[in-house]
Order: C-alpha cells, then structure tokens, then sequence
C-alpha cells in the first residue's frame, strides 16, 4: 500500500483538485521508474487514473473547473474525486449561497465525470 499526501499550503479555486490530479502522475511516474530498475515484479501496480476536479453553480448554471471568482462567487461548490472509469472515490459539495437540488447535483456530477475523462487522458498521455 501507497500513501500519497497531497498538502496545498495556500488554496484557492481548484488547487486542491490539481494537487490529487498530478500527485497520480508524481505516483505513476514513480512507479514506472521503479519497474525499469526492477524494483517492482508486479505488473500493473496502478489499477485505474485517479483525478478530481473541481464543479460549481454560478448565477445559476453549472460551471466545469471553476477559476477563483468563480469558487468564491458560485451558489455550490462541489469537488469530485474519481477513477478513470468513473467510480466516486470522493464527493464533497457545500451549498455556499442557497441550497441545491438533487437534480442540480447530478448535473455537476455529470460535468464532472465528463473533466476527470479528459484528465484522466491527459494523465495518460503525460505517462506515455
């Protein structure tokens, strides 16, 4: 098992998010160094990308990524930590201004399935 601590000392807009994004590189990169050494004799360590990405509601639409106006403006702000393929690792939204629906919930979570796909390929691109 592998602990990969990601501390972000001053935060602000998607920082903590780009911080998990690239500690996966820092980690597959690693692991890649490891292997042409023959320090591993496992093959495939790494199971699936790990990302995250930062959502939000700002003047009523959902918004992909948001930049430091607009996290400190939005109405909701969520961060979603997910696998390549997907799957929720972590889910943290606040509600900032006024509460959210469900609906309004799973539309950022769509938003973000759809970031964490394109990161996890450039992750992948990062890696090759």
């Amino acid at each position: 098992q592998i602990t990969v601590d990601c501390d972000v000392i001053q935060a602000d807009g998607g920082t903590r998010t780009a911080a998990i994004t690239g500690a996966w590189v820092a980690l597959a990169d690693c692991l890649q160094w490891m292997k042409a050494r023959n320090m591993l004799k496992a093959d495939n360590v790494l199971r699936d990308n790990v990302a995250a990405i930062s959502c939000g509601i700002c003047n009523g639409t959902p918004v992909l990524d948001l930049d430091y106006l607009e996290d400190s403006e939005a109405e909701t702000d969520a961060n979603f930590v997910m696998t390549g393929d997907g799957r929720l690792v972590e889910v943290q939204g606040t509600a900032e201004k006024t509460p959210f629906t469900q609906d309004e919930f799973l539309k950022l979570m769509a938003l973000a399935q759809s970031g964490i796909a394109r990161l996890a390929e450039l992750q992948k691109i990062a890696m090759a």
